[in-house]
């Protein structure tokens, strides 16, 4: 299979700039936690963690102090262990998985009311696209009450080409995320679509559009392999960025042949692409215990028993235990 171009990830090897804090509230994030794909259509890295250690997973970023980690990392073997058998089977960790996912949906409904309360300020419960708009509009750096003006008496904006075009898009989404019938205004649960797509069976569907119309490069509105791991078009600058790019392609090559492409025809369709992007999909936290138990089942008895799960530890919570061994029995 020929690859037609691999991504230059020389973002990737770079600090981003942090974005305001009112940006941050108003705008739907790039990264949507326990669901397996980013919006620009790259795999994601952290989906591991976050479906294992689910609101948890800030103390183990924030604390790396190895004994403190090995600690809290027995404590939720003990709690996916639920009937005390001193392993991990795969139903015990499906069960598991969409406990964690629940965590993080209930995690943005919760932010959800901030940011709504922060594009509704007059509390009347619906938030029309132009007073989004302005809103936004702000966040950029512009000045609220004239954009307000502007809008109100229907006059032109002098918006740069970059910030028009994030618009449009914003403006896509608005109307996907107005339940019928549409009216331009969204109430606090549609709100919650816009920015959270996955907690809405349309916005999914919307999200995997988006994804497929920007990999699919002979308009079929499918995925070849060779379309999904040749996003984006990039050349290679050094050495880093080449061994990157050859990870990135191999890590896309196994998901598409062993997770998304479900009937193994060489093609994935929307379809297939929803049902693998769906972070409340049942089959799908079933597949991903088997697999998070095979990465580290070396006894290979389809269970995870609790050294196993520390000695891979960077797999399941990103942080690597030192000395695991040692100290399994006299700490459990």
């Amino acid at each position: 299979m020929d690859v037609y171009a691999r991504p230059a990830n020389n973002s990737a090897l770079k600090e981003k700039p942090a974005d305001s804090k009112d940006e941050n509230e108003i705008l739907p994030p790039d990264h949507l936690n326990g669901v397996k794909m980013e919006m620009d259509g790259h795999l994601n890295k952290e989906f591991h963690q976050e479906v294992f250690l689910g609101k948890e997973m800030e103390e183990f970023e924030e604390d790396s102090e190895p004994r403190k980690n090995r600690k809290k990392l027995m404590v939720i073997f003990s709690k996916v262990d639920i009937n005390n058998d001193k392993k991990i089977g795969a139903k015990e960790m499906q069960r598991w998985i969409m406990e964690k996912t629940d965590e993080h949906f209930q995690e943005a409904v919760e932010e959800n009311k901030m940011h709504f309360r922060a594009v509704d300020p007059d509390g009347d419960g619906h938030v029309s696209w132009d007073e989004y708009k302005i809103k936004f509009l702000a966040s950029k750096g512009f000045n609220e009450k004239e954009i307000a003006e502007k809008i109100k008496n229907n006059e032109e904006l002098k918006i740069d080409e970059e910030t028009q075009e994030v618009l449009d898009n914003l403006k896509d989404r608005w109307y996907q995320a107005d339940n019928p019938p549409p009216d331009l205004l969204l109430n606090e649960e549609e709100f919650l679509s816009f920015l959270h797509p996955e907690h809405s069976r349309g916005m999914l569907k919307f999200m995997v559009k988006e994804i497929i119309r920007d990999l699919d490069q002979d308009g079929d509105k499918k995925l070849t392999l060779s379309e999904f791991i040749s996003l984006p078009v990039g050349t290679v600058e050094n050495q880093q960025a080449q061994d990157i790019d050859d990870d990135w392609v191999k890590d896309r090559r196994k998901e598409f042949e062993e997770v998304i492409d479900a009937n193994r025809d060489g093609i994935v369709t929307m379809e297939e692409l929803e049902e693998y992007m769906d972070p409340m999909n049942e089959y799908n936290a079933l597949n991903e215990a088997k697999q998070m138990i095979a990465v580290a089942d070396e006894n290979q008895n389809h269970h995870l028993e609790l050294d196993e799960i520390l000695k891979y530890s960077e797999y399941f919570t990103g942080s690597k235990l030192m000395d695991y061994a040692r100290n399994v029995h006299e700490e459990f």
